[in-house]
């Protein structure tokens, strides 16, 4: 009975509606990607979202680090059927939860394609327990992403107003558009004024259109703010630690417009604490 209720929870899980998936990849410094996303699930999470956010580059900057995710339970783990997923995915704080990919990215490369496929079919599982995934992730030297299934989610590139970050981020733009075809980026402009990231967003949008007939998208913008880095070294998000902050403002209104347009209809019942212990029968 067991065995037939978790394969019953499962197919249930992967039938349900899928929520919305943002890959996040950046031209900007580690320290910066990974504080701003952080900021972002946090404030989603404020928003009644339920927020599962996977670290895809383990590294010492990336969102797992910094949200002392264990490296020893992670998503790779559950495919080889060495770890459940409750253990893998670590409830940060209410609405909020985070997950690693894998304990090392270059372990991916390597991966045979049946533990891929698997790999690819928890990382749907841990997904459809949230409303918003975002994904802290970046390409290799052949440019792809560390999980196929990332090149359907919605991409989007975090560039600031300096110019060679808009050059890294069209490069990044450009080499995606190389290996998987024509589809639309969103742009996240951080650092500056809005009237600032929009003049960016609009710089990109023509180069992009002209040069690759790639359409981009302004996903919104976040500025400067001293308020990130107080926030950062007290271990909190600046919208818990300073709410009035100019940055806090930023990423609620962001917050509100992704909140607006994540997975309508109900999760699953089961949620993250009901998963089915898949780090035994997952090849079901």
């Amino acid at each position: 009975m067991a065995s037939f209720d978790q394969a019953e929870g499962l197919r249930r899980m992967l039938e349900a509606p899928r929520p919305r998936v943002l890959t996040f990849l950046s031209a900007l410094r580690d320290e910066e990607k990974s504080g701003m996303l952080i900021n972002l699930g946090a404030s989603l999470a404020r928003k009644g979202q339920q927020v599962l956010m996977v670290d895809a580059r383990s590294s010492a900057n990336s969102i797992g680090a910094w949200l002392n995710a264990n490296t020893e339970q992670t998503l790779l783990d559950v495919a080889r059927q060495r770890r459940t997923m409750q253990e893998a995915v670590k409830i940060v704080s209410a609405g909020l939860s985070v997950t690693m990919l894998s304990k090392y990215a270059t372990a991916l490369a390597r991966l045979p394609a049946e533990n891929t496929k698997r790999l690819s079919r928890v990382f749907d599982v841990a997904a459809n327990g949230a409303d918003l995934v975002i994904v802290d992730s970046e390409i290799d030297g052949d440019d792809a992403f560390p999980l196929a299934s990332f090149e359907e989610s919605e991409v989007v590139i975090q560039v600031s107003a300096n110019a060679a970050t808009i050059k890294d981020a069209y490069g990044l733009i450009k080499r995606v558009n190389n290996r998987v075809g024509r589809r639309s980026y969103g742009i996240l402009v951080s650092g500056v004024t809005e009237p600032e990231a929009r003049l960016v967003y609009t710089n990109m949008a023509q180069a992009a259109s002209r040069y690759l007939a790639v359409p981009l998208h302004f996903v919104g913008y976040v500025p400067e703010d001293d308020h990130m880095k107080k926030a950062a070294h007290l271990g909190r998000s600046v919208i818990d630690a300073f709410p009035l902050a100019g940055a806090s403002i930023a990423f609620s209104q962001l917050a509100e417009r992704l909140a607006l347009t994540a997975r309508s209809t109900a999760r699953s019942t089961l949620g993250l604490h009901g998963l089915p212990e898949l780090g035994i029968r997952l090849g079901i």
